[in-house]
């Protein structure tokens, strides 16, 4: 029989090829549909196994926040990475070609083309022509002097202000006052050299006693320590009744001769109950500070007052570094017995002590030097 005339008797023509595809699709459908009716039964689990196109089909778990993150962390490192190689390719590239354009320039071409560089180039040219004119400028010169003359000016007038709030930190006062140790006894020997002590600040300087009150007496006295300023009322010594004024500089100036132009620059520490000790004739006399105030330099009745305890009472100019005030810190007797002290008889009064206007200060500054003499 010829091939056309096959087809269970139908008539048409029919392609060999199409016929074979046929069957061998035919032949995998029912290997893959005897494959899934067989997936329930355990006695084909072996088969399953070994079988490389077997599903489990079991339905898997929704990802998680983590796993998303990790995810998304993932693709997002890879993406950087993409495109920091690609801009640093192009870039190394634009380098090169821009290094190639300029080779006969100099190393330097390629940082010259950085629009910061050429700002930077700017400002400084700009410098250069102004600090050029400035020198070149006939004003120049004296503009500088002028400069200098006030520097120096200002130096002069107010070293006095720094100095003192430098020393006010480190001397005196500048170690522990526990570590001095004071024996308040009034029997202990003591030099016959009359002293002040301030163990909390760090005092520790001779008096001179039975001076002047005159400018210059007390100027002289206070370069060298403290100075007794005695006034009709405020005359007294220690261990007598009455009150004993002694004074001290608490600044100034730097080209002011003496080694204590700072002495009292701490006695605004001072408060009630702090100790102060005077060697006066070879014996010690304690005293507790009770009170402090600020006066002006002509309130001299501040110093004289009636009293019946022995009392006595610091001196010093404030605010540091300035003559515009007067510090006043009062202590009494405690040591020896306050009640055996020595009454003194009232002094007449003399022309002398009775012109007395102000209380001791410092030296003049520069401008009170020129323009007034001297400030006292």
């Amino acid at each position: 029989m010829r091939p056309d005339e096959s087809n269970n008797g139908q008539g048409g023509a029919v392609d060999p090829t199409t016929s074979s595809q046929d069957a061998a699709a035919r032949v995998v459908r029912a290997k893959i549909d005897t494959i899934y009716e067989n997936s329930g039964g355990s006695s084909n689990e072996q088969t399953k196994s070994e079988n490389p196109y077997h599903r489990t089909h079991k339905q898997h778990s929704d990802p998680q926040a983590e796993q998303w993150k990790q995810y998304h962390s993932a693709w997002q490192n890879y993406y950087q990475k993409y495109y920091e190689g690609y801009y640093s390719h192009h870039l190394d590239k634009a380098k090169r070609e821009l290094k190639g354009q300029n080779a006969n320039s100099g190393p330097d071409t390629a940082s010259s083309e950085d629009p910061m560089f050429k700002l930077r180039q700017k400002l400084l040219e700009t410098v250069r022509q102004s600090a050029a004119k400035v020198k070149n400028s006939r004003h120049f010169v004296p503009i500088l002097s002028g400069v200098v003359v006030v520097l120096i000016f200002l130096f002069l007038q107010y070293n006095r202000v720094i100095l003192s709030n430098v020393m006010a930190y480190v001397s005196p006062g500048n170690i522990n006052p526990q570590n001095i140790v004071i024996n308040p006894d009034s029997q202990v020997a003591v030099s016959s050299e009359p002293r002040l002590i301030i163990p909390k600040i760090n005092v520790d300087a001779p008096v001179a006693y039975d001076i002047s009150n005159d400018y210059n007496s007390q100027m002289a006295a206070m370069a060298n320590g403290l100075a007794h300023f005695s006034v009709p009322g405020a005359s007294s010594h220690p261990g007598e009744v009455g009150n004993t004024v002694i004074a001290g500089h608490s600044s100034n100036d730097l080209f002011d001769t003496g080694n204590y132009k700072f002495i009292f620059v701490q006695l605004d520490k001072l408060t009630a109950g702090d100790m102060v000790y005077a060697n006066y004739k070879s014996k010690r006399y304690t005293y507790v500070v009770t009170k402090k105030e600020v006066v002006g330099p002509t309130d001299v009745s501040k110093l004289t007052y009636a009293t019946t305890k022995p009392v006595l009472t610091l001196l010093t100019c404030t605010p540091i570094g300035t003559a515009k005030y007067r510090l006043l810190v009062t202590a009494e007797q405690i040591s020896p017995d306050p009640g055996q002290a020595t009454v003194i008889p009232t002094p007449a009064s003399s022309s002398k002590s009775s012109d007395t206007k102000s209380m001791p200060g410092n030296n003049p500054t520069l401008i009170e030097w020129l323009f007034s003499g001297k400030y006292y």
